[in-house]
């Protein structure tokens, strides 16, 4: 019985070789797997142009949609916020033809009217002087050189008067302005007249155009004159000219006979 039981059991040396050559064979095994998959990392590893330089922008390795969508917003509220800066700066500083012309016609204006003041400060300097000179209006109608009125002789008389400058309030010949040229030439009548244009219209009376001989007087919206024929005024018109006989520029108007 005890040389069966020997001869069934393997012998220890046999079984210790046996665990060697199979945990050398599994050392091998795992060695190779290692270096498989190292292979495969480094393979997946490479990007994606070596494989396929053309797709070296696509989708896999390029950014996001959402990504690019944040960035073309955000480039679209920049420049979009600098051009409408610049727009409003533009706007505000530009100036148009049409306002330098203003600003031009503005500047020359002024400039007429402070010469148009000087010449008049001028005119009445002449005017103190020199009124004091001739027969005034009082004069006249205490002595009138012509007690025989007639509309011919005082037209007649008016045209002597034609280059006299004008000026305001004056009521002789150093300067007339248009009531005062029609309260002087008819005070040389005998005629007693007020210095103001509704005053003389109230004084005569009021005829048609039709009928309206030179001497007669137009009448106008705070301006009157003698009536010069063919539809013509003879008058002191504004500052900075003088007495002269022109077309009647309005129809507005009515022609009023004094001496009747």
């Amino acid at each position: 019985m005890p040389e069966t039981t020997t001869s069934s059991r393997p012998a220890t040396g046999s079984v210790a070789a046996q665990a060697k050559k199979k945990r050398k064979g599994g050392w091998i095994l795992n060695a190779g797997v290692i270096t498989v998959a190292t292979g495969l990392i480094a393979t997946m590893s490479l990007p994606a142009f070596a494989f396929n330089p053309a797709d070296a922008q696509g989708t896999a390795f390029g950014p996001s949609a959402a990504d690019s969508m944040k960035k073309a917003q955000s480039q679209t509220v920049e420049v979009g916020g600098v051009a409408a800066s610049a727009v409003n700066r533009d706007a505000a500083s530009a100036t148009t033809q049409e306002q330098l012309d203003a600003q031009k016609a503005a500047v020359a204006a002024a400039a007429a009217a402070e010469a148009a003041r000087r010449q008049a400060a001028v005119q009445l300097a002449t005017y103190a002087t020199q009124s004091s000179t001739g027969p005034s209006v009082s004069d006249f109608l205490a002595n009138p050189p012509y007690p025989n009125f007639s509309l011919s002789q005082v037209f007649s008389v008016a045209q002597q008067y034609i280059g006299t400058p004008y000026v305001y309030g004056g009521a002789s010949p150093a300067g007339f302005d248009c009531s005062g040229y029609v309260m002087y030439v008819y005070a040389q009548f005998g005629i007693n007249l007020p210095h103001s244009v509704s005053g003389q219209a109230a004084m005569g009376k009021r005829i048609s155009i039709a009928d309206a001989q030179p001497g007669d007087l137009v009448i106008m919206s705070g301006h009157d004159g003698f009536y010069a024929g063919n539809g013509n005024i003879m008058d002191a018109p504004d500052t900075g000219r003088s007495i002269s006989i022109r077309p009647i520029w309005t129809s507005d108007y009515y022609i009023v006979r004094l001496g009747i």
